[in-house]
């Protein structure tokens, strides 16, 4: 019987097995790492910047975004995170965080000991493959968004991030119409894409006009997925969100 106060690992685990072959042992150890719940209310750091911590937070509810700012306090929010991810395992080997971590919306988060994470990956070395491969697909995010930023209109930008956010909130798709929960306000968008709250508001009311989202609250819908993608220029590869079982990976041991 499960211990009915054990944390719940299960959607970080469908993270790391997505991509990684691991056996049974190795998930079980995945599912046993300790790690403490909090609550963490919209709009306030859990991760201040330049604080070092001592564990890394596994997002279980809610939306979490990554930032830094200039200095006059303006933030660039350089990723947002979703539930399974572990949005600061790097800190496990660089505790000094170099970015910051604030709910975007009311979220729930396991705080996960640094020590049990190496504890972890040292005992099984597929596990740190794995955990080294999570990291890697978040840096894979990152240089998207740099390009977003960079090099993608306004109304590009915001619709690959649109595509990015349905694609990774596995989104229940029927055909090319559905609709996802995303939890973020037109000013978080804004410091995500670079743009104003005013220009993000404009450049949503054009994409309404071309059919391609409706926006109610936190809910989207998509009626037209295929030209939302084309219009953000998304193709999914980067997120190595859907790989055939085929196309995971494991260490192949030397002999």
């Amino acid at each position: 019987m499960a211990h009915l106060n054990r944390p719940n690992f299960q959607p970080f685990l469908d993270r790391l097995t997505s991509r990684s072959v691991l056996t049974a042992e190795e998930q079980q150890a995945v599912l046993n790492l300790p790690g403490h719940a909090e609550q963490v209310q919209s709009n306030r750091d859990f991760v201040p910047l330049g604080t070092r911590v001592d564990h890394a937070c596994l997002i279980v509810a809610g939306i979490v975004g990554r930032f830094d700012q200039n200095g006059s306090g303006e933030r660039q929010i350089t990723a947002m995170h979703v539930p399974g991810d572990m949005c600061d395992l790097h800190s496990v080997v660089q505790p000094l965080p170099t970015s910051a971590l604030q709910a975007l919306s009311v979220a729930t988060i396991l705080r996960v000991p640094h020590a049990a994470i190496r504890a972890v990956a040292a005992r099984y070395p597929v596990v740190a493959e794995a955990l080294w491969r999570d990291c890697m697909v978040d840096a894979a995010i990152l240089s998207e968004w740099v390009v977003n930023v960079g090099r993608r209109d306004a109304k590009t930008r915001i619709a690959h991030l649109l595509c990015e956010m349905a694609t990774r909130l596995h989104d229940t798709r029927s055909g090319n119409d559905f609709v996802f929960d995303l939890p973020v306000t037109q000013a978080q968008l804004a410091e995500a894409t670079a743009l104003t709250a005013v220009h993000v508001n404009r450049t949503l009311q054009s994409l309404r006009a071309d059919g391609l989202i409706e926006w109610h609250q936190r809910i989207i819908r998509v009626p037209q997925w295929d030209a939302l993608m084309s219009r953000g220029e998304f193709d999914p590869a980067y997120l190595q969100a859907r790989l055939l079982p085929e196309q995971r990976l494991r260490i192949v041991q030397a002999s």
